[in-house]
């Protein structure tokens, strides 16, 4: 008992404090590999995760591709095929149907860019400060909810000679205004136009109004105290930051007007006598109405080579640093 006491550490006098060691953390350090390399990892890692998306981009896309080039070079009425080499390609040139196609599908991209683009553009500056302007632009953006099949039909009651467009250019006394939108070139392929404004202009109103609230509001307010207002604040402040919406805008536009057909084909059917036809309506009757299976495809081949070229010009001109990585 007396060894057992004596051996006990002397306890500590009243009123000293004792210090505790505290353990100080390490920096963590990552355990060496010290056996041989673990099966999984390394840059081949992803492949075999990426060969499902691979093969139904091959399926639906590279191999239809590839096969409308290798049937160009036939003329083929899709039960027999014969050898041609660059005949259906010579033909295009001399086809006034294709010349008049490529015409209405440039007035397409003129008149898509001039009116959903700039109308959207406007409706959205417009609207941006307005009490009620989120309201506007949901009543402006409801057409866009509506299927291209489904607007057709809608402008179909208004645009035939006894339309309701007609009757209401009757019932005002402008009788001469009446006219048969969709019977004469170009009122048919202009028409048409309009009602494709109509229903795209929604979607463009809606991502310019993200684009101006996205918009900095110190770079508005250090504006205001420069004195711009009105005209010179949308010139020199609002479109500028408006660039990389804008970018997107155009480029949907573009594209969307060069595969123009669904209203096109619900209003005329490419009529009359194949006037308002585009490139995208010529290619789908050549080759599923009049079995011109290896002509339809030299218009197909066309038809992507411009859509291309057209979407990698714009985006060099607008992004050159993108476009040359």
């Amino acid at each position: 008992m007396t060894d057992t006491l004596s051996t006990a550490p002397a306890p500590a006098p009243r009123g000293s404090r004792t210090r505790r060691r505290i353990p100080l953390r390490k920096p963590h350090r990552a355990p060496r590999r010290t056996g041989p390399p673990a099966a999984f990892g390394g840059p081949l890692t992803a492949i075999p995760w990426a060969l499902p998306a691979l093969a139904l981009v091959g399926v639906l896309l590279v191999y239809p591709f590839m096969r409308s080039v290798y049937g160009s070079f036939f003329e083929d009425n899709g039960f027999t095929s014969r050898w041609t080499g660059l005949d259906n390609y010579a033909r295009l040139a001399d086809d006034p149907i294709f010349s008049r196609s490529v015409l209405n599908t440039l007035m397409w991209v003129a008149g898509t860019l001039l009116l959903p683009v700039l109308l959207g553009l406007l409706i959205a500056v417009a609207t941006h400060r307005m009490r009620l302007g989120v309201v506007a632009q949901l009543v402006i953006m409801l057409p866009y909810a509506i299927s291209g099949a489904a607007t057709a039909v809608l402008w179909d009651f208004m645009l035939t000679s006894d339309g309701a467009v007609n009757q209401v250019l009757r019932a005002v006394g402008l009788d001469g205004l009446a006219h048969p939108w969709l019977l004469e070139w170009p009122h048919n392929t202009l028409s048409m136009i309009v009602a494709s404004t109509w229903q795209g202009t929604g979607l463009n109103v809606v991502l310019f109004a993200i684009g101006l609230r996205a918009i900095p509001r110190e770079t508005v307010e250090a504006a205001q105290l420069d004195g711009a207002s009105g005209w010179r604040m949308f010139r020199w402040i609002t479109l500028p930051q408006l660039r990389a919406v804008t970018v997107v805008v155009v480029g949907m536009a573009i594209v969307n007007s060069l595969k123009a057909f669904d209203m096109i084909w619900i209003l005329t059917q490419g009529g009359p006598s194949r006037s308002s036809e585009t490139l995208a309506l010529t290619m789908y009757r050549e080759t599923f109405r009049l079995f011109h299976v290896g002509y339809g495809s030299a218009i197909a081949l066309v038809l992507t080579v411009i859509v291309v070229a057209s979407a990698w010009m714009y985006l060099r001109r607008q992004m050159p640093s993108a476009a040359r990585d």
